[in-house]
């Protein structure tokens, strides 16, 4: 099916796009598994922040970034490299510019968020930006750094305070380890801020000792550091694939890979024994793969890690995972091996990566044969609740941890 062209969307009826429309067989799954009955926290949840980019250059202090800015807002988004062909799936991105919502003073996101949260069923999401997750990769580190303090304002003032169900991340510039701790410590405690983010499609070794007290200040705050995988297809290594299948597949996991890697293989995991370290949007199944990889070199060669005190693989298990995209092979034992290696009943997070082509809804993770229900459970809403420190008892007023 090719994506429609802007003059072909626009002449369309606005009852053509809706959402609450479109999720019509999420809802289905939602009443039929009885979801709404306890705490579903999605913690990978997205928006299009490039609709409101009018509102957030509005908070570019820069006085020249802000000019360009206006003047062509894809400098500050322009990082990315590639594209995501959406031939055959539905054509969400372009269409959803007509959906309607109300002129109550509510912002759009908040309207559109809560449309497909209650059509699937979830109470609270973590929601992360998409196209911020390719600038780590734009030459200039300035534009990072003044597109990621104007969209936490922007994020601060005029989203998370107008629903509490809607929850935000401190978006880390990290090309930059001054401003990164800065930014940390100005929106750390904002309300709606449950977590700190770190977009991995960059070249910058988390284990640089410039990056030590934003681990530290993020350790005081108790609150999870998150590492959001992405694609770069312009990367020499993708720009090997020739088609998005493969750039895909791979680049997801690869950038988080590296990050582990390197978290593990300097000690971070003591030094920083406090920190909920979260690995997002790469799925499962690398794991098992890494952790074997790492063990079987760390027997080897354990005297280039002296600060490790039990093996690679165990320190995965102390950390956490989001589910999608879950990677659902025909021989579920293969899954259920997985999980049994991360501990998902405790270490896994329920993700849906909405509104993006590839979104999971909240069934792929209840309909697992091999999880009692207490596991799916903690995975759909309670292991978030308690690694975000998060109080649901404006929804379940009753609600203990299992």
């Amino acid at each position: 099916m090719e994506l429609p062209t802007s003059d072909r969307y626009h002449s369309m009826s606005v009852d053509s796009f809706d959402t609450e429309k479109l999720l019509t067989n999420a809802a289905r799954q939602r009443d039929a598994r009885k979801l709404n009955e306890f705490p579903i926290f999605d913690a990978d949840a997205h928006h299009y922040e490039g609709e409101s980019i009018s509102e957030i250059i509005e908070f570019i202090d820069d006085d020249i970034l802000n000019h360009l800015a206006r003047a062509n807002p894809a400098i500050i988004s322009s990082g990315r490299g590639g594209y995501q062909p959406m031939g055959g799936r539905i054509t969400r991105y372009p269409l959803r510019k007509i959906e309607e919502t109300p002129a109550d003073g509510t912002h759009r996101d908040v309207h559109l968020s809560r449309r497909w949260m209650d059509a699937m069923g979830i109470d609270y999401i973590g929601l992360f930006p998409t196209g911020m997750l390719g600038i780590g990769l734009i030459p200039q580190v300035e534009v990072e750094v003044q597109y990621a303090r104007a969209y936490m304002r922007w994020l601060t003032e005029k989203i998370l305070p107008q629903d509490p169900r809607v929850k935000g991340y401190v978006f880390l510039p990290f090309n930059s380890p001054e401003a990164a701790y800065e930014i940390a410590t100005e929106f750390g405690d904002k309300e709606g801020i449950v977590g700190f983010l770190i977009t991995s499609p960059r070249y910058k070794p988390v284990h640089d000792n410039a990056y030590m007290k934003t681990y530290s200040y993020i350790e005081e705050t108790g609150k999870p550091l998150i590492f959001h995988s992405g694609l770069n297809w312009n990367d020499p290594l993708m720009s090997v694939t020739n088609r998005f299948i493969a750039a895909h597949a791979l680049g997801f996991t690869l950038y988080n890979v590296i990050h582990m890697c390197n978290w593990i293989c300097n000690a971070l995991n003591e030094r920083f024994p406090k920190i909920p370290v979260v690995w997002t949007e790469s799925g499962l199944a690398w794991v098992p793969w890494l952790g074997q990889r790492l063990d079987n070199d760390y027997k080897m060669r354990s005297s280039e890690i002296p600060g490790l005190k039990k093996l690679p693989s165990e320190y995965m298990g102390d950390m956490f995972y989001t589910s999608q995209p879950m990677e659902m092979p025909n021989d579920l034992s293969f899954l259920e091996s997985t999980f049994k290696m991360i501990n998902a009943e405790t270490q896994l997070l329920y993700s849906s990566d909405y509104p993006h082509w590839d979104a999971d809804m909240p069934s792929t993770i209840y309909d697992l044969p091999f999880l009692d229900e207490k596991a799916k459970r903690n995975i759909l809403g309670g292991n978030a609740i308690r690694i975000f420190n998060l109080d649901v008892s404006d929804r379940y007023p009753n609600y203990k941890a299992a």
